[in-house]
């Protein structure tokens, strides 16, 4: 009869450390409704929450993150078309696609997410343009062409 070893190693199971919340502002600052826009090859993920109504994209103020005018005027667009918006902020996450293109994707996440937040302003977004996509997108290029439509140049003799 074959004995045990006398050094057998015992195993004692940890219990898992409670897990710490990665940002702490989450926490604090529950959103209130969530939008995703998109428009060429741009995404947006936009969350409103309560703040001081300013628009926050990837960390950084909408001011600061574009430099064009354009660009910033459609970004607020359909965040200061409606009063109910002045005691909320927007969270932004933002990327791929141009300056032009991140503004559009921001602009239909903002007004997505005031949809989630409040149906009945549906009507009034509509009318003004900020609820329909633009989905145009850059056409692929074809093989035996130049480009997307442009051709070789043909030559007879």
């Amino acid at each position: 009869m074959a004995q045990a070893p006398a050094f057998t190693k015992k195993t004692v199971a940890k219990a898992p450390a409670p897990k710490s919340p990665s940002r702490k502002s989450e926490v604090v600052n529950r959103p209130f409704a969530q939008g995703t826009g998109r428009r060429k090859s741009a995404v947006a993920r936009v969350w409103l929450r309560k703040g001081n109504g300013q628009i926050v994209i990837n960390g950084r103020p909408f001011d600061e993150y574009f430099t064009v005018q354009t660009a910033l005027d459609s970004c607020q667009a359909s965040f200061r078309a409606f009063p109910v918006t002045t005691g909320m902020m927007a969270d932004v996450t933002v990327q791929g696609g141009g300056y032009t293109a991140q503004a559009g994707a921001i602009s239909l996440g903002v007004a997505r997410a005031l949809l989630m937040f409040d149906e009945t302003m549906k009507s009034d977004l509509r009318r003004m343009g900020f609820v329909t996509v633009d989905s145009r997108v850059k056409e692929r290029k074809k093989y035996g062409q130049k480009a997307a439509r442009r051709k070789f140049q043909f030559t007879k003799r």
